[in-house]
């Protein structure tokens, strides 16, 4: 399995991620309460490849420079 694009939006608290499992491709989508998805950058605009730790670290919301949580889930359910 592998991620084949991710997208985020203009505030940084959504993520998009187009993923293709080996029988067909599904959308993820995953907005957070508050704080924003910390992105990998690229010095000349192209695509970054990101490993499963950090992609893992992405969708929690953690930093994957300095792992620690950018903001705790309020409550949950």
């Amino acid at each position: 399995m592998a991620a084949k694009s991710s997208a985020s939006g203009r505030k940084g608290d959504l993520i998009k991620v187009l993923w293709h499992d080996g029988i067909g491709m599904s959308l993820y989508l995953k907005r957070l309460e508050a704080g924003k998805f910390i992105w990998p950058v690229s010095q000349n605009g192209s695509a970054v490849p990101v490993s499963a730790a950090q992609l893992g670290y992405l969708l929690e919301g953690i930093d994957w420079r300095n792992p620690r949580w950018t903001q705790r889930p309020s409550k949950a359910g």
